[in-house]
C-alpha cells in the first residue's frame, strides 16, 4: 500500500514537473510571441463614444494574439468624429459634402471607418458613386431622442404620454415659449434625424406643408449651435421658473448624449423622449473602407467578428450604447421610460444614385432634400435669379402630370422663395432671344432686399410666360448677369447668379463660348468673387457648356434630363453656393 502511494507520489510528480515544462514553455512562447511573427497593422477610425469598447476588444484581440497570414494583428484605434473622416474621405474623391467643409492637414484615411450613422456613407456615396465601402453592417445603436430638461418634459405628458414629431412640430411654429436646439444638422448625424423627422412631419400638413416647413427651419435656425458640446451647455443649470424659461426646452439629441449628461448629476436632468415616428438612430456601421489589402481586409473581419460577442455587448453597455437590435446587456443605466428594443429602423441604403438624377432614392433623396432646404433656410446671401423663357419652356413634362417646362421650373421658384428669409436680396431677369430689341434678357425686378420687395418677385413671377419661337440666348445673358452682380458686389455675403434654363445656347449673333469664358476670366476678381449656379432641366441642354462656365466664375452646373426634378435640383442648387470656393 506504501508502495502503492509512493508509485502515486511519483507519478503526480512527474506530472507537475511535464506541466510545469509546458506552462514554462507556453509563457515563453507568449513571451517571445512565438505563435505569429512579424506585425499587422490595422488602423481605425471611430466616433469617440464608441471608441473605447473597440480599443478594448483590439486590446483583447492582442493578447489573444490574433494573425493573419502568420502576422500578428495590432489594431491602432483612433477616436474620430465622423464629419472629420467623412471631409477626408469626400476629399480623397474631389467632392464636397454640404456644410461639412474641406479635410484638415492632419486626417488620415483609415482601414475601418465606424461614423455614428449610415448617413455619412450615404452622403458620402451620393457625391462620390465610387466610394463603395464593405459590410457597412452596424455594430450598436444608439436612437436619436427629444431631450427636455425633466421639469419641462412633465408638462408634455413625460414619461406616461407617448408623443409624436407632429406635436413637436406643433410647438415649435405656434409659439415662441419652448426654446429649441439643434447641432448644424450637416455637420451632426443626430441634428439631421431630428431635421428630417421634423420635416417629415411638415409635409404631411396638407396645404400648410410648405408654411410648416419653412416655420420649422426658421424656428431651429435661430438655435443652432456649431457643436454638440456648445449645444448641451445651454440646457438650464436651475430648476427655478427664470432658468428654465431662459434655457434650451428641446433638442434632437443621442441617447446617449442623454446618459452621459445625466451620468454628471446635474441640477436639472434631461429627459429622453423618444417620439414616433421613430426618427432614424445611430447605428455605428463598421465600412471596411475600399482598396485595402486582402490582409487587412482579412484582419477587418476578425475585428468585426470579435465584435459580434456578449463581451462587446457588455463594453457597449459601460458606454451607454445599445446593441446592434437595439436591446442592452448588463451594466446598460438607461433613461428614465426608455423602451427595449428601440431605434431598429433600417439605416438608409448606400447604394449608389441613380444616373441623371438628384439623389438616389428613397431616405437619400429625403436627406437631400431636407438639407437643401435647411442650407437655404439659414443661409443668407446675394442671388440674381435668370429664368429661361424661350419657347421650349412651353413643352410638357409627362412626369410633372403634363405641367409644362415653364410651369415646373415657377413652381419651384416660388417654393425657394418662400425659404428666403428677409436678410436676403434677390434680384429677377428673365431670358430668350432678342426680348429687348437685340438684347437676349430683360430685368423684372432689380437685386434688392427681401424685406422691401418680397411681394413684387411674387407677383412678377406670376407673370412670368414664355416667348413663342424664342431661341436661348444663354452666353450674353450669363455675361450680363455676372457683370450685373459683380458691378454692385457686396462683402459678407455670398454674391451669385442662378440661372435654370431647358436648352443649350441657340444665339448665332450673341457672343461665343470660348469669347466668353475669355472675357469673365479677365473680368473675375479673387476679392469681389460672383459664383455661377446653373440648372439644366432637359435631355437638350449641353451639360459639357454649362460646365465650362463654373469652372471660371466658381460655383457649379446642374443638370436633370427629367424637369419634374427641378424642385429639388434647385435647393441642391442654391446649397452649393456656400460650398463652391471662389476662383
Amino acid at each position: 500500500m506504501r508502495r502503492s502511494i509512493r508509485g502515486a507520489g511519483a507519478v503526480a510528480s512527474a506530472m507537475a514537473l511535464v506541466l510545469v515544462a509546458v506552462g514554462g514553455w507556453y509563457g515563453y512562447q507568449q513571451w517571445a510571441g512565438s505563435d505569429c511573427s512579424g506585425e499587422l497593422k490595422l488602423t481605425v477610425a471611430a466616433a469617440p463614444e464608441i471608441a473605447p469598447a473597440i480599443q478594448k476588444t483590439a486590446d483583447a484581440m492582442s493578447a489573444d494574439q490574433t494573425e493573419v497570414d502568420g502576422l500578428c494583428v495590432a489594431v491602432e484605434v483612433t477616436a474620430s468624429e465622423s464629419v472629420d473622416v467623412a471631409a477626408a474621405v469626400a476629399g480623397q474623391h474631389g467632392v464636397s459634402l454640404s456644410g461639412v467643409g474641406q479635410p484638415s492637414g492632419s486626417a488620415v484615411l483609415p482601414n475601418v471607418w465606424l461614423p455614428d450613422s449610415s448617413t455619412w456613407l450615404l452622403r458620402l456615396r451620393q457625391q462620390a458613386p465610387a466610394f463603395a465601402p464593405q459590410n457597412n453592417a452596424s455594430v450598436a445603436r444608439s436612437p436619436v431622442v427629444v431631450a427636455m430638461p425633466e421639469p419641462l418634459a412633465t408638462t408634455v405628458g413625460w414619461p406616461e404620454k407617448k408623443l409624436g414629431w407632429k406635436d413637436l412640430l406643433g410647438r415649435i411654429t405656434t409659439g415662441t415659449q419652448l426654446k429649441t436646439g439643434l447641432v448644424e444638422p450637416s455637420r451632426d448625424a443626430a441634428g439631421l434625424a431630428g431635421l428630417v423627422s421634423l420635416a417629415t412631419a411638415a409635409q404631411t400638413s396638407g396645404a400648410q406643408a410648405q408654411q410648416k416647413t419653412t416655420a420649422a427651419l426658421r424656428a431651429l435656425a435661430t438655435g443652432v449651435s456649431a457643436v454638440r458640446e456648445e449645444l448641451i451647455a445651454r440646457f438650464p443649470r436651475a430648476t427655478d421658473p427664470t432658468s428654465l424659461a431662459r434655457g434650451l426646452g428641446a433638442a434632437a439629441l443621442s441617447e446617449v448624449d442623454v446618459i452621459e449628461f445625466n451620468a454628471k448629476k446635474p441640477p436639472v436632468p434631461l429627459a429622453a423622449l423618444y417620439l414616433e415616428p421613430a426618427p432614424l438612430s445611430l447605428d455605428y456601421p463598421y465600412a471596411v473602407m475600399p482598396g485595402i489589402e486582402p490582409a487587412r481586409a482579412a484582419a477587418a473581419e476578425k475585428l468585426f467578428a470579435a465584435l459580434d460577442s456578449g463581451a462587446f455587448r457588455g463594453r457597449l453597455a459601460g458606454q451607454g450604447l445599445r446593441a446592434p437590435d437595439g436591446t442592452w446587456a448588463d451594466g446598460f443605466a438607461p433613461p428614465r421610460g426608455a423602451p427595449s428594443p428601440a431605434g431598429t429602423q433600417p439605416p438608409p441604403t448606400t447604394a449608389a444614385p441613380n444616373p441623371g438624377g438628384t439623389a438616389g432614392g428613397g431616405d437619400g433623396a429625403t436627406i437631400e432634400r431636407v438639407l437643401s432646404s435647411w442650407a437655404v433656410a439659414t443661409q443668407s446671401g446675394r442671388m440674381l435669379a435668370i429664368i429661361d423663357i424661350s419657347g421650349s419652356m412651353s413643352r410638357k413634362v409627362p412626369t410633372a402630370n403634363n405641367a409644362t417646362r415653364m410651369q415646373v421650373t415657377l413652381e419651384a421658384a416660388r417654393r425657394g422663395l418662400a425659404l428666403f428669409d428677409d436678410s436676403w436680396a434677390l434680384g429677377l431677369w428673365v431670358f430668350s432671344t432678342e426680348l429687348s430689341g437685340s438684347r437676349d434678357y430683360r430685368s423684372l425686378v432689380p437685386i434688392g432686399p427681401m424685406s422691401a420687395q418680397r411681394e413684387e418677385l411674387e407677383a412678377k413671377l406670376a407673370t412670368i410666360t414664355p416667348k413663342k419661337l424664342g431661341d436661348t440666348g444663354l452666353f450674353d445673358t450669363i455675361l450680363a448677369g455676372y457683370k450685373a452682380v459683380q458691378d454692385d458686389w457686396q462683402p459678407g455675403r455670398v454674391n451669385s447668379v442662378v440661372m435654370l434654363t431647358d436648352g443649350k445656347n441657340e444665339d448665332a449673333n450673341g457672343i461665343s463660348q470660348a469669347a466668353l469664358l475669355a472675357e469673365l476670366k479677365r473680368i473675375s476678381d479673387p476679392d469681389r468673387p460672383v459664383q455661377v449656379i446653373i440648372i439644366g432641366i432637359s435631355a437638350e441642354v449641353s451639360k459639357a457648356e454649362l460646365d465650362s462656365i463654373p469652372k471660371v466664375t466658381g460655383g457649379a452646373a446642374f443638370v436633370t434630363e427629367d424637369p419634374a426634378k427641378i424642385g429639388d435640383i434647385f435647393l441642391q442648387a442654391i446649397a452649393a453656393r456656400r460650398e463652391a470656393p471662389p476662383r
